[in-house]
């Protein structure tokens, strides 16, 4: 009997600033995701305990996220029963969430699965568990001498390989922001469950800066460059800033996936079906280019094309991923993150690949598009790649 994995809803919650007094720093890593389990169940009028498994992305799988998929089902107030785990492939790790619970569910392992990622990158710091490039192991410090880079460092690579000005990664960065700000002034209503921050009720983000314009962000300085980096790398233009680069962000997504005659039975509407997916990995020194093999491995599978693709979701960790990426592929300029993306909504590393997906399939909807596809940079060199169809 064939199994088809559809998307039945998806939801985040808004994105806070990931710092100190940002909207969400207040709230515990396991109750921001626990806020979007329970908007799922109780959006769909579903039973929690019918739920065989909750398959969480988050990276720094450390102090108050060490368990934080366990955790949040409890908090939720899920029966005890529902387990859940944590997924880490780096700034992908919610989107291979969703693919092993869309591949759990064709292959029979789970009918009812719900899928996500969170990071409070205000109350557990990136990089909190990261090991340090010494920390590698002799034989990868040998194979790649003199030694691999940071991503800052990579994304100054991957401009200088694609020939990317300073001009035009701040005029990315100004469109993210608008096109964010024009969503947000109606289309992200949609995908947004409120959070309760102490006395305040959180149902917007507030990382959106609508004023932003290239002439402000001009007057940043790299990011990434030092006197000692400048002499290592002689060739980079340094043009990567804090404006053209994704933010440190609070935030948590979740999808329901189960098997498409299970949403049938239960009287829920499949919104999507899962079309194809890959993971792939591509030079761990530039490291930020594995969505272009990824893309391209995820259309064969789909036998597709760029011109089929209604929507395209490719992550905004720095402005020179999505144009590189596009200086290959080649798409329609206006498909790519129409809504904007992690230079203007943030970036909450294990919980941005629900957080695409839930954008892209509420957008799919608004404009009738049929296929979306979605990839993500990861540390390391990796990538995931995603094709969904609307229903």
């Amino acid at each position: 009997m064939t199994r088809n994995a559809v998307i039945v809803d998806a939801v985040r919650t808004p994105m806070g600033k990931g710092k100190q007094g940002g909207a969400l720093s207040e709230v515990h890593p396991v109750d921001l995701f626990a806020a979007v389990l329970k908007g799922l169940v109780a959006r769909n009028r579903l039973e929690p305990g019918r739920i065989d498994d909750v398959i969480v992305g988050c990276v720094t799988q450390s102090g108050e996220q060490a368990n934080v998929g366990r955790m949040a089902v409890l908090s939720a107030g899920f029966p005890v029963h529902v387990p859940a785990t944590n997924i880490d492939r780096k700034c992908g790790s919610s989107q291979q969430a969703i693919h092993f619970a869309a591949q759990g569910v064709v292959a029979g392992a789970y009918d009812i699965v719900i899928a996500g990622g969170v990071e409070s990158m205000s109350r557990v710091p990136m990089g909190s568990n990261r090991m340090r490039m010494d920390d590698l192991g002799p034989a990868v410090r040998a194979r790649f001498a003199p030694g691999l880079v940071s991503q800052g460092i990579a994304a100054e690579m991957v401009a200088q390989r694609w020939n990317i000005s300073r001009d035009e990664l701040d005029s990315y960065a100004v469109r993210s922001h608008k096109q964010a700000a024009l969503a947000q002034e109606g289309a992200f209503a949609a995908e947004i469950i409120p959070v309760d921050a102490g006395d305040a009720k959180v149902d917007k983000d507030e990382t959106i800066r609508a004023a932003t314009t290239v002439e402000s962000l001009s007057l940043l300085k790299p990011a990434f460059r030092n006197d000692e980096l400048a002499q290592r790398y002689p060739n980079l233009a340094w043009a990567v800033t804090a404006g053209n680069s994704s933010q440190i962000t609070d935030g948590a997504s979740a999808l329901l996936i189960m098997e498409e005659k299970t949403a049938d039975r239960l009287g829920l509407r499949p919104r999507a079906r899962f079309v194809a997916f890959d993971v792939i990995a591509d030079d761990p020194l530039l490291m930020l280019t594995a969505p272009i093999p990824a893309t391209q491995r995820a259309l064969a599978k789909a036998s597709l094309t760029v011109d089929d693709i209604n929507h395209f979701e490719i992550n905004e960790a720095f402005a020179s991923v999505p144009l590189a990426w596009n200086r290959e592929l080649k798409a329609d300029p206006a498909r790519l993150n129409p809504c904007g993306g992690a230079i203007a909504l943030g970036h909450p590393l294990g919980g941005s690949g629900a957080r695409l997906m839930t954008t892209m399939l509420n957008a799919l909807e608004r404009t009738k598009g049929r296929y979306g596809l979605q990839s993500m940079c990861e540390a390391g060199g990796m990538a995931n790649a995603t094709i969904i169809e609307r229903l």
